[in-house]
């Protein structure tokens, strides 16, 4: 005896069970051709000692037959039989191989749960909706102080010379001559003055 050998698996066992099935199935299927052609010639030794008028051996095959027939029918209740634990058998395997995979299912989330634990992430999505919120709010105070600084009346004066300084760099002097531009305090709005027509004349010569 073997003690150092390996103990067969649930598996290989139901493999195994379900040849020896087969095989024993494959016997019965030959034993009983075997006795359906004993059957049949019986039934001619029978018939021929009957056309002789051999009574005598005819009751006596008669009785050979009797008993060979309730042979085959014990073959076919062994079959049915075998045919049963067969079937019992491979559910057996099927069932074997959905605990098998219920038991990976169960573990793989057992690890799952381990690695990420439920309240350890409820906690962190808390903490990242909290954030993004704060975030948000930082997001909105500086978009309003830099709309505060940007209207500061400072600025207009600021684009005005930055107007200016480019008007002096492409050759259009305005010095002085702004005093007479039109104004809606001056109530000029619309109104064509002499720096006008001289200023519309050097943007003209810088188009040509």
């Amino acid at each position: 005896m073997n003690f150092f050998k390996k103990a067969p698996t649930v598996k290989e066992l139901q493999r195994q069970n379900d040849r020896e099935l087969r095989k024993a199935g494959r016997e019965l299927d030959r034993d009983k051709a075997n006795l359906e052609r004993e059957e049949k010639k019986l039934e001619m030794e029978i018939k021929k000692l009957a056309n002789e008028g051999n009574g005598e051996g005819c009751k006596i095959l008669a009785k050979q037959l009797v008993q060979l027939r309730k042979q085959k029918t014990r073959i076919y209740a062994a079959n049915s039989k075998i045919a049963g634990v067969s079937t019992q058998n491979k559910a057996m395997g099927a069932n074997i191989a959905i605990a098998n995979a219920m038991g990976t299912t169960a573990r793989t989330m057992g690890n799952m749960n381990k690695v990420m634990n439920p309240q350890q992430i409820a906690k962190d999505m808390e903490a990242f909706k909290m954030a993004n919120a704060k975030m948000d709010m930082t997001d909105e105070m500086i978009s309003d102080t830099l709309d505060d600084i940007m209207g500061e009346s400072g600025d207009e004066e600021e684009t005005e010379g930055i107007v200016n300084q480019v008007l002096d760099e492409i050759g259009i002097e305005i010095s002085g001559k702004m005093a007479d531009a039109p104004s809606v305090a001056r109530g000029k709005l619309g109104a064509s003055t002499a720096a006008d027509k001289e200023l519309m004349a050097q943007l003209a010569k810088l188009k040509s």
